[in-house]
């Protein structure tokens, strides 16, 4: 297991829940068992998303490996300008 703190407006969407715990060994098994298990993500999710995993953050790498004492988060998608 996994444990995936939730910044903002992504924990607000599962009613205030600021840390899950949730089974994935990749970016793209996180992203897919987050939206069967929180249905309420999915909007978010398909805007997209930034995943920090131990430190680094990713977007669209979905092969990434977490490994199970990652330290991971999840944040709405960051964007320059």
């Amino acid at each position: 297991m996994v444990r995936v703190r939730l910044w903002g407006s992504l924990a607000a969407a599962i009613g205030g829940q600021t840390e899950i715990e949730v089974e994935a060994g990749t970016l793209r098994e996180l992203l897919d068992t987050l939206a069967r298990d929180y249905p309420a993500l999915q909007p978010q999710l398909e805007r997209g998303v930034s995943v920090a995993i131990d430190g680094v953050i990713y977007n669209d790498d979905w092969f990434t490996p977490i490994r199970p004492d990652s330290e991971v988060v999840l944040l709405a998608r960051l964007k320059g300008g």
